[in-house]
């Protein structure tokens, strides 16, 4: 995705500007915004169709008041960027002709883009190797320990970080000569054991094993309640797993608080994004023959797969057509992006993030469990390719359950179809 940051948002002929942007969306968002109050309805049709006039005329209202006259639309990597006299707004904005409106979101808030973008992998490393530097000096001081009781106190230390290291976070995804390292510092700790015959029982300071004890106490009890947390309401009947074929599955988000990000929203509770993991691959949710450092969705063993129906139903919503996302950046779209959304009667069950071109199915189609509905893809609010998958009822989320699967859905699961 190229990115157009700072380039004009009109461009010039001949020393004089040309109010229609470059792109059949941007062109038709222009006109839209910069038309009278009583064109908006022969300019957008289908979004006044979706949302409603008055709705309609209150969200482009509210943005013109906030960023003033429209002086042009730019295309960031961000997303498409309305410029007003007195501040800016982002949008996604549809249109197949350029001079009509099929499909607008504009984002709440004024648009302020970051001074510094840190790609997530770094941040997420810089993260690693902070732990990873802790748990090495917790394990340098199991060696130093003065006496027996101090030991045991700086060994129990190492026992809570790697509960934090393997229960919290995702080890799996990192590269083997990450991980393995890493884990390998558990053995050395316990390997400084040989020392205890020649220690005294007690000296040092006391208060390490009463630490220790309290560290991994809590962090044990926190994470048993986050991977057996459950919500009390079920989908009505199990789900068939949506993935299939060899290989596994690896639940990257699932479970309760601090194991799930959608944990804060109602309807997406009970949701699990999903990857997938394999031997030999550089990273568990890349294929081994991908080009992480080009940010490609291909890159990912997950990226294609097929996405079956995990139920029987009625489409009540599906799109095919938003771009996916480059990984690791995330463009402003639609939530869901491309989706699947199925009424079983019982509840609404919905699939997204799916790979453009690929949706099998359209609103008002009947499905039956095991149909294929299209591929897993980026699209939407995703920074990596994944499958999004939470079922709701009357807008709360419910907990899911699938057939062979059994015991609790959580973050660091693996689970074979």
């Amino acid at each position: 995705m190229r990115d157009t940051t700072g380039e004009s948002a009109t461009p010039h002929q001949a020393g004089r500007s040309d109010p229609r942007p470059a792109g059949a969306a941007a062109q038709a968002l222009y006109r839209f915004l910069t038309a009278e109050a009583a064109d908006r309805e022969h300019l957008a049709p289908r979004v006044v169709a979706a949302v409603g006039r008055a709705r309609l005329d209150e969200i482009v209202d509210v943005t013109l008041a906030r960023i003033g006259d429209v002086t042009g639309i730019r295309d960031s990597r961000d997303g498409l960027v309305i410029e007003g006299t007195t501040g800016r707004a982002l949008a996604f904005a549809v249109s197949q002709d350029g001079l009509r409106l099929d499909e607008l979101l504009i984002q709440p808030g004024a648009y302020r883009p970051p001074r510094l973008r840190i790609p997530p992998e770094v941040r997420g490393a810089f993260g690693w190797i902070v732990l990873a530097l802790l748990l090495g000096l917790r394990v340098e001081a199991c060696w130093e320990a003065p006496s027996r009781i101090v030991w045991c106190g700086r060994v129990l230390m190492v026992v809570a970080g790697y509960l934090v290291l393997e229960g919290w976070l995702t080890p799996a995804r990192l590269p083997w000569w990450i991980r393995r390292p890493v884990e390998a510092g558990a053995l050395v700790a316990l390997a400084s054991a040989w020392r205890l015959p020649g220690l005294p029982v007690s000296g040092g300071n006391a208060a390490e094993p009463v630490v220790g004890l309290v560290l991994v106490g809590v962090f044990g009890t926190l994470l048993v309640r986050a991977r057996r947390h459950r919500w009390g309401t079920a989908v009505s009947r199990p789900l068939v797993f949506p993935l299939r074929g060899g290989g596994s599955w690896y639940i990257a988000q699932g479970g309760g608080r601090g194991l799930n990000h959608h944990f804060a929203f109602p309807e997406q509770r009970g949701a699990l994004d999903i990857l997938q993991v394999g031997p030999g691959s550089a990273r568990a949710g890349h294929r081994a023959r991908g080009d992480r450092a080009g940010g490609r969705n291909t890159s990912y063993l997950v990226y294609g797969q097929p996405v079956h129906a995990p139920c029987d139903g009625t489409v009540v919503s599906a799109a095919d057509h938003i771009d996916d996302q480059e990984p690791g950046l995330i463009r402003y779209q639609p939530r869901y992006g491309n989706h699947v959304w199925i009424d079983t009667g019982a509840e609404i069950v919905k699939l997204v993030h799916l790979r453009p071109g690929t949706v099998t199915v359209a609103k008002g189609d009947t499905v039956r469990a095991g149909q294929l509905l299209g591929e897993v893809g980026n699209s939407g609010n995703s920074t990596e390719p994944h499958l999004h998958i939470h079922a709701e009822r009357d807008g709360v989320g419910l907990d899911l359950e699938f057939e062979g699967v059994s015991g609790p859905l959580y973050r660091g699961r693996t689970v074979r179809s």
